[in-house]
C-alpha cells in the first residue's frame, strides 16, 4: 500500500525548517543595505556562460546592495568586454589576473575558468589575501589538489566550493531522511546518471572534451554526484575501482568537421547544432573566436576528443557503504536514479531533468519499509535554477554568509578534494586496471564519519 505525503513549500519549510531556514528563499528576509553593512568586494575570473550567468549578472543586480563587483577578468578580451556590457557593470575589465588583484583588491575572488586552471587562480588569490569562491570541480589532478590545500593552510584564507546540488530542497530532504536513519543504517547505494543527446553531447563540443582541461567527466561532471554521496553518507571514500571508454563520440563516427557552422554533413548529422539560433551563446562566443580560437559549437566527432563517454565506478566508503555508480552521456533522456539500501528499508528517487518526459514542479522520494508500506514524498521546486538550489546557494554566499548551516551544505576544500579524488582515482583505475586506495593519492586520511 502506498501512502503519499504531499507537501507544499510552506509545509516543507515547516517540516524540514532547520534545513531551509538555514539558507532561506529569495525575498523571505530583509536585504542588508549598504548603510548597515560594508559591501563585499568581489572580482570574477572567467566570463564564459557560467561566470556571466551564474555570478556576474546576479551580483550586478540581485546582490548589488550587499556586494560590489570590482573587476572582471578573462583571457579573451572580447568576451570579457561583452560580459561587462551585457550586465551593464561599471567595473574595469582585465586579461591580466595579477593586475586585477593588485588594482581592485577584492575581498573574494570567484573562479569560473577552465577546470585545469582553477588551482592557479585559487592559489594566487589566497596568496594575495583574498578568500575564494570556486566553481566545481575544485581542480583536476592530485598535485593541483595538494597545492590548493597547502596554500589555503599556509595563507589562512578560505576557499568555498560551490556545490549547488546540495541546496535543492529535494536533495536536502534526502539528507534529512538519511540523517534520521529513516531506512536504518545505509549499507549500499545504486546511483546512475543519464545525460541525454543534447546536454551530454554538449560536453563533447566544448573544452570539456579534452582531459587535460576537464580531467574527464569523472571529474568535471561527476564531482557533483560524488560530493552529494559523500555528504549524504557523511563518510569518506576509501577505495575505487572503475571502467570507462570512449565508444560513441570522437573517432567513433564515419564523418566529422571542426565545427557545426558550415559543416558539409549538417543534413545527415543528428548532432548538428546551430549556434546562430541561440543569440546569447552566439554573442558571447562566436564574435570573440578571433582572440583565442575557441569554438563553442565544435564537432562531437572531432578526433582530439580524449575523455570517456561511458563510465562505471565502484566505491567502498570508510564506513563500509558500497556504491555502484554509472554515467552515460548519450541517453535518450536526462536525469538520474538513486537508491539507498538500508537495514530497515529502501529510499529511492527517479529524477527527470529534461524532456521527453513531462516535467513536474516537484521531485519525488519513495521510501519503502521492510515488511511495511511505501511512502511517496513530493518536494516542490523552489525558485531558481537546479530546482532552487542556485538561488539558495547564492543567497548564502552573497546576501548573508552568516546564516546558520545545520545540514552542512557549505563546502570547503576538504569537501572539494574528497569529491574530485573519487573521479581522479576512477580515472587512474581505468588506466591501470587496478583498484585505487584514496589514501595513496591524497594527503587526507579517509574518515568513517566526515569531519565538520
Amino acid at each position: 500500500m502506498e501512502k503519499r505525503d504531499e507537501m507544499n513549500r510552506r509545509q516543507f519549510m515547516a517540516k524540514s525548517g532547520a534545513a531551509i531556514a538555514a539558507v532561506g528563499l529569495a525575498g523571505t528576509r530583509p536585504v542588508l543595505g549598504a548603510e548597515s553593512a560594508k559591501r563585499m568586494r568581489v572580482a570574477i575570473v572567467g566570463t564564459g556562460i557560467r561566470g556571466l550567468g551564474t555570478y556576474a549578472l546576479p551580483l550586478a543586480r540581485q546582490y548589488a546592495e550587499t556586494t560590489e563587483l570590482v573587476g572582471l577578468c578573462d583571457i579573451n578580451p572580447g568576451r570579457v568586454e561583452f560580459a561587462k556590457q551585457a550586465i551593464k557593470a561599471e567595473c574595469p575589465t582585465y586579461t591580466d589576473f595579477a593586475k586585477m588583484l593588485e588594482e581592485t583588491r577584492p575581498d573574494k575572488v570567484v573562479v569560473t575558468t577552465v577546470d585545469a586552471t582553477h588551482d592557479e587562480f585559487i592559489c594566487k588569490s589566497l596568496e594575495a589575501g583574498c578568500d575564494v569562491i570556486t566553481e566545481k570541480p575544485m581542480t583536476t589532478d592530485e598535485s593541483k589538489c595538494r597545492r590548493i590545500l597547502d596554500t589555503e593552510k599556509k595563507t589562512g584564507r578560505s576557499v568555498i566550493v560551490t556545490f549547488n546540488y546540495r541546496y535543492s530542497p529535494h536533495r536536502a530532504k534526502i539528507k534529512e531522511l538519511l540523517t534520521e536513519e529513516r531506512v536504518g543504517k545505509v549499507t549500499s547505494v545504486d546511483f546512475h546518471w543519464y545525460l541525454n543527446t543534447s546536454h551530454g553531447a554538449d560536453y563533447f563540443r566544448r573544452w570539456h572534451r579534452l582531459r587535460e582541461k576537464s580531467g574527464t567527466l569523472l571529474v568535471h561532471k561527476a564531482t557533483h554526484h560524488f560530493d552529494l554521496l559523500n555528504w549524504w553518507l557523511d563518510s569518506d571514500p576509501a577505495e575505487v575501482f572503475a571502467y570507462g571508454a570512449l565508444e560513441f563520440y570522437g573517432r567513433n563516427n564515419e564523418f566529422r568537421n571542426d565545427k557545426c557552422r558550415g559543416c558539409p554533413h549538417a543534413q545527415k548529422c543528428k548532432f548538428f547544432w546551430d549556434i546562430t539560433k541561440d543569440k546569447q551563446l552566439y554573442d558571447l562566443y562566436v564574435p570573440h573566436e578571433i582572440h583565442d580560437g575557441y569554438l563553442r559549437d565544435g564537432c562531437v566527432f572531432r578526433e582530439d576528443i580524449n575523455i570517456y563517454d561511458k563510465m562505471a565506478v565502484q566505491v567502498k566508503y570508510a564506513n563500509n557503504v558500497q556504491l555502484s555508480y554509472s554515467l552515460t552521456t548519450y541517453s535518450p533522456y536526462e536525469g538520474y536514479r538513486i537508491a539507498f539500501n538500508g537495514t530497515k528499508g529502501r529510499l529511492e528517487a527517479w529524477i527527470h531533468e529534461a524532456q521527453p518526459w513531462p516535467m513536474e514542479d516537484f521531485d519525488r522520494i519513495r521510501v519503502t519499509d521492510n515488511f511495511g508500506d511505501t511512502h511517496l514524498i513530493d518536494i516542490p521546486h523552489a525558485a531558481g535554477g537546479h530546482a532552487g538550489g542556485d538561488t539558495l546557494l547564492l543567497d548564502k554566499l552573497f546576501e548573508d554568509p552568516t546564516l546558520p548551516d545545520p545540514l552542512k551544505q557549505s563546502a570547503g576544500t576538504r569537501d572539494g578534494a574528497m569529491s574530485i579524488i573519487i573521479g581522479i582515482a576512477a580515472r587512474n583505475s581505468i588506466e591501470s586496471e587496478k583498484p585505487i586506495k584514496i589514501a595513496d593519492i591524497v594527503d587526507i586520511k579517509p574518515q568513517s564519519k566526515r569531519p565538520v
